[in-house]
């Protein structure tokens, strides 16, 4: 059973917004399929870093959630700032049920013990977000730590997913390295970076964290390893 991560797949099964018009993304969901069915068991899990679905709305969102469902492992979702169909996790709760998408569940002001790590995670804030910055910064701050409250309560290592980068070249979004500094997290894994971006990601060892980027136009669409867990015999 291993733990593998992923982000900004933005696919538009659904929706006429397809990314292959950019540079490197050319036959992006065949590939994607192949790779991560060439990894991924159907004992394993998934942490999707956001960026999911160009659907607008969650009821058009089938298509697209359909083809994730059909992969292998269990999939845990959180939020990018392109996922405009996000509602309550009720409704998406629901949503899935009724769409027969058994394989898909959510990490949102929650944690998930998976082996002996537990996932944790939120959207986090960054330097091209806009908007009221102090008030959407302190929500995503305390989100996580929320999250990282319920993994505290294991007693296993909190392992952090975020969909913006906590740190971008020069730019550092203090309110979220904090919070992975106070609970003492030594691996956070983040998406949101495309193409000449990549090259300002951070990624290695920083005071003590590991950042590792895994949008998959960085990662050529293969779902990254986490973690793999020991089988006990």
């Amino acid at each position: 059973m291993s733990i593998f991560a992923i982000g900004d797949l933005h696919l538009s099964l659904g929706a006429d917004k397809p990314m292959d018009v950019f540079g490197g993304w050319d036959n992006y969901v065949e590939r994607l399929e192949k790779n991560w069915k060439s990894i991924v068991a159907p004992e394993d899990t998934v942490v999707l870093c956001g960026d999911l679905s160009w659907s607008m709305k969650l009821e058009n969102t089938a298509e697209d959630f359909g083809f994730i469902n059909s992969l292998p492992g269990r999939k845990l979702i959180i939020k990018g700032n392109h996922d405009y169909w996000w509602t309550t996790r009720r409704k998406m709760e629901n949503f899935f049920a009724a769409s027969g998408f058994d394989t898909l569940g959510f990490i949102h002001n929650s944690a998930c013990a998976v082996g002996d790590i537990c996932l944790c995670g939120t959207r986090g804030w960054a330097y091209d977000a806009g908007l009221d910055e102090e008030k959407y910064l302190n929500r995503e701050a305390g989100r996580l730590s929320a999250s990282l409250d319920e993994a505290a309560k294991t007693g296993l290592e909190p392992v952090v997913f975020l969909h913006y980068p906590p740190i971008f070249g020069d730019y550092v979004c203090e309110a979220i390295v904090e919070v992975l500094h106070r609970y003492n997290v030594k691996r956070c894994y983040y998406g949101h970076l495309h193409g000449y971006s990549h090259s300002r990601a951070a990624v290695g060892e920083i005071d003590g964290i590991k950042y590792s980027l895994v949008a998959c136009d960085y990662t050529d669409f293969t779902p990254v390893l986490v973690q793999k867990q020991k089988i006990n015999n």
